[in-house]
């Protein structure tokens, strides 16, 4: 019988046990799931704030690179503008040194011409004056006789003048 007291229910100790559960209980609740809870709540909030927080960089972030995009294209633009009035401004400035240099290749071709009608006239000057020369001595030795050198120069030069005239 000895195995019977062993086993037996004792009411006031299943009492007692399941007092101390619930002071045990009661008390875990106080000291230890009111904090906990309250600590999961504050982190809780705080990983929400980090949320928050990040949402908001990531739209300040988006805006900049919008803003960032049009001075891109701004900067684009006014260089594409930039790059245009250069090309414009060398190209009006090759004509000017082209029509500049047509202008003193013309003055020079006109120099030339003036130079040349001028060496023309002095060379045919020349030759009046070397056929006058020549044809008063020839004129002198057939006739034989004197004549004033002046008015047989003023007579050949008319002479001269006149075919001068017709051949032009």
């Amino acid at each position: 019988m000895q195995t019977l007291e062993i086993i037996s229910v004792n009411i006031w100790q299943i009492l007692i046990s399941l007092a101390n559960l619930v002071i045990l209980f009661l008390l875990m609740k106080k000291f230890l799931y009111k904090p906990v809870h309250k600590m999961l709540d504050e982190r809780q909030k705080a990983i929400d704030g980090q949320y928050k927080e990040a949402d908001e960089a990531k739209r300040i972030a988006n805006e900049e690179r919008e803003e960032w995009e049009q001075k891109m294209q701004s900067a684009n633009t006014e260089a594409n503008e930039i790059l245009q009035n250069a090309a414009d401004n060398a190209s009006r400035r090759g004509e000017a040194i082209i029509a500049d240099a047509k202008n003193k290749a013309d003055g020079i071709v006109r120099a030339a011409e003036s130079e040349a009608e001028l060496q023309r006239i002095k060379a045919a000057d020349d030759i009046k004056s070397d056929i006058v020369d020549i044809s008063a001595v020839l004129t002198e030795k057939l006739l034989s006789r004197e004549i004033n050198t002046d008015d047989h120069k003023a007579f050949i030069d008319s002479f001269i003048e006149d075919i001068g005239e017709g051949n032009e």
